[in-house]
């Protein structure tokens, strides 16, 4: 009850954030201009009157497909939606305009020096995609968007792999790279992005850790093959005993054994074979 009191606590909080984030910009966005700022508007309305058709290459504007503008006028953000794509109007002297490109953008996650849970120090990159989602709260909220994305992005890889074991971090990247992407992505929401995948490349261990982590995998080979050799031999010793057993049953069966084993032996090889003959095959003929 407490974890879900508390994760319905902080989702309560990041959505008064974002509620307060929109209020601020339609707070700027409501603002009027004010008596002199429409009086510069005015002006420059018509300047561009009286320099017809030469200010047209100055005031028409054009943004691609996978682009938006979000226009200033006198400082404040002219629409509550961003421009484009295609052709657009700006005014000289008073109207700006930024451009921000939606396209999914990738960057690598510089390798990190990072010390786990239970204290082995390895490196570790991974790499990031992520897209803007909201042209205006990209520009408005945050002086860097991407910049402030790729900090924020090696700060979240050295938090989350410290709590997380070696065995950890070694057998269960997808659940790290899908937690990293679900803390990113709450973090940058404000500034609208949307931080798409998440992915751990490499992860370097020291060569002395590497050296230990084999030495303990060839003993524990070496161990299961000594135990998988025993139990061989428990079950030859077995089938052995077994033979006897039967053997001792019918004692002509020991004498057609070593003629067997005499039949096998010239089959392979011809060469002279010193064979013991045991003194039981014998006493036939001695009786006569």
């Amino acid at each position: 009850m407490s974890s879900t009191t508390s994760n319905t606590a902080e989702m309560v909080t990041q959505g008064k954030l974002q509620i307060n984030s929109i209020e601020n910009v339609e707070d700027k966005n409501s603002g009027g201009l004010g008596c002199c700022g429409w009086i510069l508007v005015i002006c420059s309305l018509l300047f561009v009157a009286c320099t017809f058709p030469i200010t047209l290459l100055f005031c028409i504007k054009i943004v691609n497909e996978y682009e938006r503008a979000v226009i200033f006028r006198l400082g404040r953000i002219m629409d509550r939606k961003p421009k484009g794509p295609g052709l657009f109007f700006v005014l000289p002297c008073t109207d700006t305009f930024v451009k921000v490109d939606l396209r999914t953008i990738s960057f690598d996650i510089p390798p990190q020096e990072i010390l786990t849970k239970d204290s082995v120090t390895v490196s570790v990159d991974g790499v990031v995609y992520f897209r803007i989602h909201c042209p205006i709260s990209s520009v408005a909220n945050v002086s860097n968007a991407h910049s402030s994305t790729r900090l924020l992005a090696q700060t979240t890889l050295r938090n989350t792999l410290g709590t997380k074991n070696l065995a950890e971090l070694l057998s269960d990247r997808e659940g790290i790279s899908v937690s990293m992407q679900e803390s990113l992505d709450a973090a940058t929401d404000p500034w609208g992005i949307k931080v798409e995948r998440v992915e751990i490349k490499d992860v370097k261990l020291p060569q002395q850790l590497q050296r230990a982590m084999a030495a303990e995998a060839e003993a524990s080979r070496e161990a299961r093959a000594k135990i998988i050799a025993a139990e061989g031999e428990m079950n030859a010793s077995r089938a052995l005993k077994e033979a006897s057993l039967v053997i001792a049953e019918a004692p002509s069966a020991l004498q057609l054994r070593y003629l067997q084993t005499l039949n096998t032996i010239a089959a392979e090889k011809n060469s002279t074979i010193i064979f013991p003959v045991p003194i039981d095959i014998m006493q036939a003929f001695f009786k006569h």
